[in-house]
Parts: C-alpha cells; structure tokens; sequence
C-alpha cells in the first residue's frame, strides 16, 4: 500500500478506501476529519495522535473523505477548497501519519447510522484501539454521532477515546474558514501564520492557446482542479519547480480570463526573465501580493497595456521581498 506519488523521503502509506487493508484489520490510533490545508489546527491533532500512538505502541491512521462531506450535501454551495486532494496528501506526508485511508463519500456511506459507522468500518475493518477527534466532530447518518456517543461506544468496543480542543492563535480559533477569509483579502501574511506554511497551489504545466505568448507575455498554465478557487485576480507570485535551483518570479492571473473567452477557469503564470519548455512538469505557485481584480477589457491592446502595468508592479514587489 506505499504511496506511489508522496514525499519520498517518509514511508507514508494511502490506500483508498477499505479493500486493501488487511483482514484481520491491525490495530492502530486514528483520526478523522477533512484536513483542509493541513493547518496548525490540524497538526496539533497529528502530534496529539503521534503521542498518543507511540505510548500504545500503534501506528497512525487518518481518515479522509472524497468529497469532502459538505461538498457532497452543498455541491457548488460548499465552501471553497484551499487544498484539493493531492496538495493534502503531500502536507499529510510531512506530518507523523503511517498511513492515510481516503474513504469515496457517496450515498451508502452518507446513510449509514453513526453506530454501524463505529462498529462496521472503524472497528471490524480498522481494528481501531484508540480514537483522537475534535471539539466539532460529528458524524453518520443526519450527523448524529458526536462526542456523547463515541464515549458510550468505547466502552462497549473497548477503545480508547482521546479529545482535543481548538487550536486558539491571536485570540481567533484556528479554522479553514479563517484561512480562506485571509486568502481572500489578500492577506498571504496571516494565512501563512495560520498554515504554517506558504499558501501555494501546485499543477502539472499544461498546453495553453498562445495567447500570452502572441502579446509578448508568454505563460505557463496550470489546471486549477477545483469545483472553485479561494483566490481570484492578479497577483506577484514565486514559481518553484520550473527550474531545479529556487524559484522564478513572476505575475499571476487566476481567474476565467473575461476578455479571451471567459469559460474556463485556469491559473496563468508569466515567468520574469525567462524562457524555455516546461510542459508536464509539477510546479507549485506560491502567492506573495494581490494586485487587483480581473477585468475585462474592450482590446488586446487595453489588456496587453495592464498587463505590462501588472508585472513591472509585481517585479517591484517581488525585488523587496
């Protein structure tokens, strides 16, 4: 069950859903929940677990669900992803967890009662001995399982059950929806505070139309992968992985490009100083500064002239950093 695209340097294992794990299950220390954006909320459950683990002599396991629940219920009212699914694994495999298990979330598991989910999946399939969730935490059918009946389970099931509360940080709960409020405002600053780490979305560099290219603007284009994007606009930007020594500046626009044909939404990076092929290589694109709203123009000529405008700024910003 090793990862065949994760961190190489941890032995971090993901399977997705219960078929190939063992039988009989091992025992194992886990926990549940969406992890989006792997924040310091989120890491302070991990560790929680990691200690809680080591002292039972268990390995660590996290759950997931794809979709992410809300998405599934809400469809294009969910709230926004800061991570998709792959940006989540990489920042899981950085943390403690022996292995990852990514349950498909769809109409048979939505209705299965919170007790059939306990006894079914987390204790005959997983063998779990000991269970570490949040002050939050809900589930099964009508979200009626919480914390009240979790402890009467594991009394009966002969588990242990481990609590954490909130990670509080500058008086403000720590939360993905924080997060995206940050992201939002341009506030890449509190974001990073809040992550632990820079915001970035990564992709693998796709074919474009040229268009950049044909105005003296040439980018490299990214899949966005989203059902919607926490960001939208201009933006100074940092490229890693297009060259194999640090990164490239470089301007952002994010967005459904109004003026060329405004259907597909798509992250466009032109890179300052540089030239080359780049096609089908993975590249993270770290967000610095907002610049502005995408807009459209009546010309090629109006956006060629605002995006000379964009880049001489966001090289301005970019040279101070």
């Amino acid at each position: 069950m090793r990862g065949q695209f994760l961190n190489p340097y941890r032995s971090m294992r993901f399977t997705r859903g219960l078929y190939n794990l063992p039988d009989p299950p091992l025992s194992c220390a886990l926990t549940i929940g969406n992890f989006d954006g792997v924040h310091r909320g989120h890491q302070a459950v991990i560790q929680e677990l990691a200690g809680a683990a080591g002292e039972r002599d268990l390995p660590t396991s996290l759950m997931l669900f794809e979709p992410q629940p809300v998405e599934y219920f809400a469809g294009d009212k969910a709230p926004t992803r800061l991570y998709r699914c792959r940006e989540k694994l990489m920042a899981i495999s950085e943390q403690p967890i022996d292995l990852v298990i990514m349950m498909s979330f769809h109409a048979s598991l939505a209705n299965l009662e919170a007790e059939d989910f306990v006894k079914q999946i987390l204790i005959d399939r997983l063998g779990m001995k000991y269970l570490l969730v949040g002050d939050d935490f809900r589930f099964g059918k009508n979200r009626m399982g919480d914390h009240d009946l979790l402890v009467r389970m594991a009394k009966q099931y002969e588990f242990e059950l481990g609590h954490l509360d909130s990670v509080i940080q500058s008086g403000q709960r720590v939360s993905s929806t924080l997060i995206r409020q940050h992201l939002s405002a341009g506030e890449f600053d509190q974001a990073r505070e809040l992550l632990g780490r820079p915001y970035r979305m990564t992709g693998r560099v796709v074919h474009g139309d040229s268009i950049g290219r044909d105005i003296g603007f040439p980018t490299i284009n990214l899949p966005v992968n989203r059902l919607r994007s926490p960001l939208h606009g201009v933006y100074a930007v940092k490229v890693y992985g297009v060259e194999d020594n640090g990164a490239l500046n470089g301007v952002a626009s994010l967005g459904s490009r109004p003026t060329v044909d405004g259907k597909h939404f798509v992250l466009e990076v032109h890179l300052f100083d540089w030239s080359g092929d780049c096609y089908g290589r993975r590249v993270e694109v770290e967000f610095i500064e907002f610049l502005r709203d995408e807009e459209k123009y009546d010309s090629m000529e109006a956006m060629t002239s605002q995006i000379r405008r964009d880049a001489a700024l966001a090289r301005k910003i970019l040279a101070n950093e």
